[in-house]
């Protein structure tokens, strides 16, 4: 298990944000993720800059997810080729790379500057198709971008890779509830419910798992079930507990512990 692993997901910094009320689409899923590549000269960023420089293909295409997923231009197939050369000289591997690309994706990421992050993690991308990080920041582009099911979709390719990492699971059920809020798809709702039972199997001491059972289980009305998961999140993780979306349960139905006013 890694370090971020460890520390999970939506909590400011070190873990999950909360994303109850999904009042702030634009906020992070994730936070800050340090990644120990144990390289301790890193790759000099001047080197990549240079090559990108090279290419000519449209800027954008740069920043779209694995770059557009469009057929590639001789020019940049001849990008690719020299930034590749570049790693190489650089890195003791490409996998050492693609993490150290994007261990600096998620520091743009959470400075708000999405294309400098998605343009990194296709970098990672390019470097390791295996790499679920890459699917899991792009995934989180996408979602701070507004564009949910090219979220899902990202989110998914990273647990095709990593089916056992509970919190790349709970945020791709957490967009999975963003967008059926939506579009009333219950296809989406019992997926992501899905998605969080075998997240809460997985690692059964991660609040924020529970917390979305909970919201899963009051936008269905099941109140009784909601508080339940609710407890269950607080008696793991009390800073888990998202006030707007206690505030919300409470409106529906007075907590039966009478812990919560």
């Amino acid at each position: 298990m890694n370090k971020r692993e460890k520390i999970g997901w939506i909590c400011v910094l070190t873990t999950l944000l909360p994303l109850w009320a999904f009042a702030q689409p634009a906020q992070l899923i994730t936070s800050v993720r340090t990644i120990d590549t144990g390289k301790t000269k890193p790759a000099p960023e001047v080197t990549t800059e240079v090559a990108a420089q090279q290419a000519t293909t449209a800027v954008n295409a740069m920043t779209l997810p694995l770059f557009g997923e469009v057929a590639k231009t001789p020019v940049h197939i001849e990008w690719e080729i020299n930034f590749l050369s570049s790693c190489d000289q650089n890195f003791s591997s490409r996998d050492e790379a693609s993490q150290f690309f994007a261990a600096r994706a998620w520091d743009y990421l959470n400075e708000g500057q999405l294309d400098t992050a998605a343009y990194r993690f296709n970098l990672a991308y390019l470097l390791n198709e295996r790499n679920a990080e890459t699917y899991w920041g792009l995934g989180v582009v996408t979602y701070q971008r507004g564009q949910l099911p090219e979220s899902i979709r990202l989110l998914k390719k990273g647990v095709e890779v990593v089916d056992t990492n509970a919190t790349l699971i709970t945020d791709l059920a957490t967009v999975q509830l963003k967008y059926f809020q939506e579009n009333k798809d219950s296809t989406l709702l019992k997926e992501a419910v899905n998605w969080l039972h075998k997240s809460a199997q997985l690692n059964p001491a991660y609040a924020n798992t529970f917390m979305r059972l909970s919201w899963a289980s009051y936008i269905q009305g099941s109140y009784n079930e909601a508080w339940t998961y609710l407890h269950k999140a607080r008696e793991i993780e009390l800073s888990a507990i998202d006030l707007s979306y206690l505030e919300q349960l409470v409106s529906k139905q007075p907590d039966p512990q009478n812990i919560f006013k």
